[in-house]
């Protein structure tokens, strides 16, 4: 008797554990935002200021970095150039040569007596060799793991901080959808190596990428990082118009939706998508077909067979049919795995960071975008899109009715589950 009982506890605590983690937050968006004025509309600019966070702030530029060959030269000649403080806070950071020249970088500017303050998350570096982050604390630097797994936060491990935030001397920042391993490593000329981009930002909005680090820093450690070495005098750097938002189920939960959402709903002439994971959900789904029926040119790219996760691509598939059925273009990229996280609508609006196209991203992990409001960029990012466009196969409707039986049984048990891909 005293078996079955506890027996029957333990199964009933794992059952509200494992509900707890799938729960999302219970405030979510549930009607489709109206199409009432355009990107380049001054309303525009005002709602996402003040309804995603920070305001947009001008005086920044923006810089493309494409694939590992770029970014990782760039990351660590920034990181050896610091002065005074560098907050890294990442999902993925394994080993391999690349995750142990950036662990000795850092550590060396700790013995600089920089302060280095690095944030991983549990799960995304649980593969990551201890070595290298006793390396960066015999050196001094502050490495922390978010959310690591303990008894009385079990309710909250499917949390996850997804971002990926550098910021050198509070005056030259990164982000993108690289993480530290081997794969983003390269220039995506075979399939050991990832299709990716990063961005390198200066100018008045790279205090809202402190502000973002700032975020979990606090909720991990408790300790605020401020003062000129995090928060130096504002200072031009270019022309470009931009503004840093985070969300996390804390707080924020709906930014990233919102904002695409409110994206799609101004757009008139194109919307651009690179989605390395495209799970939407009803609302933006109902959003792209209102698009394309008033006219508006919509090209998605996502990966094709060398994606990372087949269960993600069959919960993306199964709901493909009438986004296709209404003309909006899809296309498989073919050589790798295709890791961009990239929208641009009507070439003037540019959204990249860490968020992907999924529910996941958008109301259980914890993600930052940058927005980029500036023509020229918005076109040179297009230029980025149309060469990724050479090495896909568009996939059509007639295709997508004529899927493998089994692929389609397998949608009837992924598509429940589809928030947590």
């Amino acid at each position: 008797m005293f078996w079955t009982i506890a027996i029957t506890a333990l199964v009933t605590v794992l059952a509200v554990v494992l509900a707890m983690n799938f729960a999302t937050p219970e405030k979510k968006l549930e009607r489709k935002i109206e199409h009432r004025y355009a990107i380049n509309d001054p309303q525009y600019r005002r709602e996402m200021s003040v309804m995603l966070g920070p305001a947009i702030v001008g005086g920044n530029r923006v810089e493309d970095l494409q694939n590992g060959d770029e970014i990782f030269p760039a990351m660590l000649k920034a990181i050896r150039a610091a002065k005074k403080t560098i907050t890294f806070e990442t999902y993925i950071y394994w080993s391999g040569d690349i995750g142990k020249e950036l662990a000795e970088a850092l550590a060396d500017r700790a013995r600089a007596g920089v302060k280095v303050s690095v944030l991983l998350d549990w799960v995304g570096s649980i593969k990551m060799d201890n070595t290298l982050i006793q390396t960066m604390k015999d050196a001094g630097a502050q490495v922390e793991r978010y959310r690591p797994l303990h008894w009385y936060n079990l309710g909250r491990m499917n949390n996850r901080t997804h971002r990926k935030l550098l910021v050198v001397d509070g005056h030259t920042a990164f982000t993108g959808g690289v993480g530290v391993a081997e794969q983003w490593t390269g220039h995506a000329q075979d399939p050991e190596h990832w299709r990716d981009m990063h961005f390198q930002i200066e100018g008045p909005v790279v205090a809202q990428f402190q502000a973002a680090f700032n975020d979990n820093w606090i909720k991990v450690t408790g300790e605020v990082l401020n003062g000129e070495g995090y928060f130096p005098p504002s200072q031009k750097a270019g022309d470009m118009d931009a503004h840093l938002f985070i969300s996390s189920p804390a707080g924020g939960s709906e930014s990233m939706h919102l904002m695409y959402l409110m994206g799609i709903a101004a757009a008139e002439q194109s919307i651009d998508l690179q989605a390395s994971y495209f799970v939407p959900d009803e609302l933006i789904h109902k959003a792209m077909i209102a698009a394309r029926e008033r006219g508006v040119k919509v090209r998605i790219l996502v990966p094709g067979e060398h994606i990372d996760s087949d269960t993600v691509r069959l919960a993306s598939k199964a709901e493909w049919g009438p986004l296709l059925k209404a003309g909006i273009e899809i296309h498989e990229y073919l050589p790798t795995m295709m890791h961009n996280k990239l929208l641009i609508v009507d070439q003037l609006m540019v959204s990249v960071g860490s968020t992907n196209f999924d529910v996941r991203s958008f109301r259980l992990n914890d993600e930052a975008s940058l927005n980029v409001y500036d023509r020229a960029f918005a076109q040179k990012m297009t230029r980025v899109f149309n060469e990724d466009l050479k090495h896909t196969k568009r996939y059509t409707f007639e295709v997508w009715e004529k899927r493998p039986l089994k692929d389609k049984l397998i949608e009837r048990f992924v598509l429940p589950i589809k928030s947590q891909l």
